[in-house]
């Protein structure tokens, strides 16, 4: 992972006592009271959706558990509440900072707010935001990714699948954060086989009315790119996006999950036969590579990328009719090539 220091702090994280139920939504972690004093491991705050949307929030409970397995220490992962405010948020990420975790990341742009003001509170300890570089301070890594790199790779995929010469992505929020998912995606495809037509639909102007939390509303913009001939739908939605897998299985068309392994997904195995590929970001690396850090003594801060050339994002390849597709495969290929080499330079827009 290629890093843009600011001043790295001093300190580690170390192994003991227990977790408590923070004061804004729940928690699924171990034994102990909110009595427990020192220094305690990684803590991760959810986005919309909490753990069990078979994508991004998952991605990062995966980089706290083997954050967890490896150093030995307590961990925290707290669950957000419906109809939260900033405040809500940075008071959650204050108590977590209180009991003595260290680092505490919050999972999604939408803690920006709340790292700023946390970090404030604790300069000694190190917070994380993922998908947000807009915090300056000596005491936060910003963990973003390329994420229009992997789109383009899954644009480049459904170029080469579909029959029908239509394909579709589905956004969760109209941000410029999914703004970099759509884009690298239409270029992929236009690079590839210009005749393809790209339908675009975003469910929700904010992530307050659900855009990233609701499968029903991902199924229903699924189906109505797939009555306009989309055989191939591209989700960036979060847990809205297993609605959009849902619609793809009922009409036997591919769809093209995101930031997780879809295809892998336990919740989405009757559904897995339906899932090409993934445009997959490693936020579980970037969530475990900041707890070790810490753990060395040595904290990440400033802007932490993750792109294509450091291989934390990409196309996922578990199924096995995308992976022995070699006409698929070699176009992909050659577009990571290009990509990594400079030749390529895939829209963020």
């Amino acid at each position: 992972m290629r890093r843009v220091p600011r001043i790295a702090l001093a300190g580690a994280a170390a192994a003991s006592f227990a977790l408590v139920l923070s004061a804004c939504g729940g928690t699924s972690t171990s034994s102990g009271s909110s009595e427990s004093k020192g220094d305690k491991g990684l803590a991760i705050a959810y986005d919309v959706g909490g753990r069990g949307d078979q994508s991004f929030n998952d991605a990062a409970y995966e980089g706290l558990k083997k954050a967890k397995g490896e150093f030995g220490y307590e961990t925290a992962d707290i669950e957000p509440t419906d109809g939260e405010t900033d405040a809500d948020k940075e008071q959650r990420l204050v108590s977590l900072a209180k009991q003595g975790h260290n680092p505490v990341i919050g999972i999604g742009y939408a803690y920006a707010p709340a790292v700023k003001a946390a970090a404030e509170k604790y300069p000694d300890t190190t917070f994380g935001i993922v998908d947000d570089s807009t915090i300056e301070a000596d005491n936060v890594a910003d963990l973003v990714f390329s994420e229009q790199e992997a789109s383009y790779l899954a644009g480049v995929a459904a170029a080469k699948a579909t029959k029908t010469n239509t394909v579709g992505f589905v956004g969760g929020v109209d941000i410029p954060l999914i703004h970099k998912f759509g884009a690298g995606f239409a270029q992929g495809v236009k690079d590839t086989k210009p005749g393809v037509k790209v339908l675009s639909q975003y469910l929700t102007q904010t992530a307050e009315e659900g855009g990233f939390s609701s499968p029903d509303k991902g199924k229903t913009a699924a189906e109505g790119q797939i009555e306009k001939k989309a055989d191939v739908v591209y989700a960036a939605a979060g847990l809205s996006g297993q609605g959009v897998i849902e619609a793809a299985a009922a009409n036997k068309v591919w769809a093209i999950g995101v930031d997780s392994d879809q295809y892998k997904q336990e919740a989405l195995g009757k559904y897995k036969d339906a899932i090409l590929t993934s445009a997959t970001k490693d936020v579980a690396k970037a969530v475990y590579n900041l707890a070790k850090s810490v753990e060395d003594g040595k904290p990440e801060t400033g802007i932490v990328r993750g792109d294509l050339k450091s291989g934390e994002v990409g196309l996922a390849d578990s199924n096995p009719k995308f992976k022995s597709d070699t006409a698929i495969q070699e176009a992909v290929q050659a577009a990571k090539e290009k990509i990594i080499g400079g030749e390529i330079k895939v829209k963020s827009s």
